[in-house]
C-alpha cells in the first residue's frame, strides 16, 4: 500500500515538476529577487557590479512615505477605487438584473456588446477614448450641438481622472456583468416566487432576497475588480502620461517611472507596499462581504 502511494506521488511530481520549474524561474526567483531589491540601494549603473550594492533595511519605505508625490500617487489610487469601484459594481449589477429578465436572443446580443470592450487591448481602447475626449473630439463635438462648450477633458486637473473612471467603468462593466448574471441565475425561483406569491414587490424581493443570495457573487466582483483598479496604469500611461500636474499619477505608475530611472530599490520597495495594500483590501472585502453560512 504504502509502495503504491509513493508511486502515485512520484507521478503526480513528475507531471507537475514542468509547472514548478517554469513558475519557479518566473515567478519565485524574480519575486524573492525583486523583494531583496527593495531593501538595497540598487539603480540601473548596480546591475553589472551588483556586489558594489548596500543594504538599506527599511530605508527605502521610509523614503517612499517622506515623498509627497508617491502619497499623492496613494491618494489618486485611492480616490479611483473607492469611487470607481462601487460605480462600476453598480451599473454591472443594475444591467445584469435587466438582462436577466429580458428576451433570449435579445439578452444574447446584448451580452456580447457589453462584454466586447472587455476583450479588446485595454491600449486600443485607451487610444480610441483619448481621441474620443481630445478639446475637438467626438465628445464635445456632441455637447457643441446642445450648445454646451465641454472642457479639454484629459488636459485639465478637474476632469482628467474622472474621465479615466468613466473609461474604465466602461471598459471593465461587461466583467462583472457576467458574473453578477451568473450569480443571478444560480437563485432559485422557487424562493422569488414564494416572495411573490407573499405579497412582496420587486424592489423588497431584490432588497430582501436577491442581494444576500447574491453576496458571495458581490464579493468576487469587489475582489477581482479592486485589485485590478489599485493596479490601474494603462489608461493613465496612454491618456495622459499621469498628469495634468500629477492628476492622474497611480501608484502603478509611479513604480513605472522608478524603474524607468534606473531606481530599482524604490521600485521595488513601492511594489511590495501596493501588494500589502491589496493584500489588506481584499482582505477587509472578505470580512464585509463574506456570507454568514
Amino acid at each position: 500500500m504504502r509502495l503504491a502511494r509513493r508511486r502515485r506521488t512520484l507521478v503526480a511530481w513528475g507531471f507537475s515538476l514542468p509547472f514548478v520549474i517554469v513558475f519557479a524561474i518566473f515567478m519565485l526567483i524574480p519575486l524573492a529577487t525583486s523583494l531583496v531589491m527593495s531593501f538595497t540601494d540598487i539603480t540601473a549603473r548596480d546591475i553589472q557590479t551588483p556586489f558594489n550594492v548596500n543594504f538599506m533595511g527599511l530605508s527605502n519605505y521610509f523614503k517612499l512615505f517622506r515623498d509627497p508625490r508617491y502619497l499623492h500617487s496613494l491618494g489618486t489610487t485611492g480616490i479611483f477605487v473607492v469611487v470607481g469601484l462601487p460605480l462600476t459594481m453598480v451599473v454591472a449589477l443594475a444591467f445584469a438584473v435587466a438582462l436577466n429578465k429580458g428576451l433570449k436572443h435579445v439578452n444574447a446580443f446584448f451580452r456580447a456588446l457589453f462584454y466586447a470592450p472587455v476583450v479588446a487591448s485595454t491600449v486600443a481602447v485607451s487610444v480610441v477614448w483619448r481621441y474620443i475626449l481630445q478639446k475637438d473630439g467626438l465628445l464635445n463635438t456632441l455637447l457643441a450641438i446642445i450648445g454646451v462648450q465641454g472642457p479639454d477633458w484629459l488636459h485639465d486637473t478637474r476632469t482628467a481622472l474622472p474621465a479615466l473612471m468613466v473609461m474604465t467603468l466602461w471598459r471593465n462593466m461587461g466583467t462583472l456583468m457576467i458574473i453578477f448574471l451568473a450569480g443571478l441565475q444560480a437563485i432559485p425561483e422557487e424562493v422569488l416566487e414564494a416572495a411573490e406569491m407573499d405579497g412582496a414587490s420587486e424592489w423588497r424581493k431584490f432588497r430582501s432576497i436577491t442581494l444576500p443570495l447574491l453576496r458571495p457573487t458581490l464579493l468576487l466582483g469587489a475582489v477581482l475588480q479592486s485589485v485590478l483598479y489599485l493596479q490601474f496604469f494603462e489608461e493613465s500611461f496612454v491618456m495622459t502620461q499621469g498628469g495634468p500636474l500629477d492628476s492622474t499619477l497611480s501608484a502603478s505608475y509611479y513604480i513605472y517611472e522608478k524603474f524607468g530611472f534606473g531606481q530599482y530599490g524604490m521600485s521595488s520597495a513601492a511594489s511590495y507596499v501596493l501588494f500589502a495594500i491589496i493584500a489588506l483590501v481584499s482582505l477587509l472585502q472578505f470580512r464585509i462581504l463574506k456570507s454568514e453560512d
